[in-house]
């Protein structure tokens, strides 16, 4: 029984690895990977040099940061919203409204932001009916990471939730009862049972996001931005999107590939670290 799956993820999640050797190769399509050249770290130390390696990196982190400082609290947060709703039949039509935009295709989403935002969308609509000028947000880098971020939040806030009411469906009730005859309120009940019953998977959940600070949603940056918002937009992800896809430089946009993969796993290995030390919750 564990065959078909085994083979699978051998297939087509180990052996693709030694692709990463074309990092090392002056890579040419006509030899292959085996029959191009050794070129050592040739290609890291091109992007080491490469002006725009600072402002990638820090766009990339920067990005990554102010997403996990705004949307990981966010399911969170509404999940202890739902938990507290009485009506269980309000609360299942708010659930399922807060779960479709996760199913909506990243280029809808991109294309209804664009809409929206553009100078005759509706929000500028809004804006001038009530007396202020119209702006063109997605033309200003100033505005990318708000309008990034916040719709990363719209998007995802719904589903996210579902894994913490999980965690909270296998609460026992009579700890709440208890709580409440004691005198507890609903703040307290949530302070210490809830968040309580509900911390090691958010903690567990956080590494794993801590690990991702670096892997943005490269793609919804490329339906998004444009090049008046590079300075701020331009990520890790795009730049090795532009440059290997379309510039053709295979070898080293997997350079760059991997270097990000050695920077995201060490992030992932100090965060469970410093949780296993702290929490006693850890993945490994």
């Amino acid at each position: 029984m564990v065959l078909p799956g085994f083979l699978t993820i051998l297939i087509f999640a180990y052996f693709p690895m030694y692709g990463v050797l074309i990092a090392f190769k002056d890579y040419s399509a006509v030899k292959g990977v085996w029959g191009s050249p050794w070129v050592g770290f040739k290609y890291f130390e091109t992007f080491f040099r490469d002006p725009m390696g600072v402002r990638l990196l820090k766009n990339t982190f920067l990005l990554g940061i102010y997403t996990l400082f705004w949307t990981f609290p966010a399911p969170i947060i509404l999940a202890l919203l739902f938990n507290e709703l009485k009506s269980k039949r309000f609360k299942r039509v708010v659930q399922t409204v807060s779960y479709i935009p996760h199913f909506i295709s990243i280029v809808i989403v991109a294309g209804i932001i664009k809409m929206y935002t553009a100078r005759d969308g509706l929000i500028n609509d809004i804006i001038t009916f009530l007396g202020g000028k119209a702006t063109t947000f997605l033309l200003e880098p100033e505005w990318f990471r708000t309008i990034f971020i916040s719709s990363g939040i719209w998007q995802g806030v719904g589903f996210g939730a579902i894994i913490y009411l999980a965690a909270m469906s296998g609460i026992d009730p009579t700890l709440y009862d208890v709580a409440e005859v004691d005198g507890a309120g609903r703040w307290k009940k949530v302070l210490h049972i809830t968040w309580p019953s509900i911390k090691p998977t958010t903690v567990i959940l956080l590494i794993f996001a801590m690990g991702g600070i670096v892997g943005t949603d490269f793609q919804k940056v490329i339906l998004l931005y444009n090049p008046q918002t590079y300075e701020v937009a331009d990520v890790i992800g795009s730049y090795v999107y532009r440059q290997g896809l379309e510039g053709a430089q295979y070898a080293y946009t997997t350079a760059i590939g991997l270097f990000m993969s050695a920077i995201s796993f060490t992030i992932l290995f100090i965060t469970n670290w410093i949780s296993r030390k702290v929490s006693e919750t850890s993945l490994f």
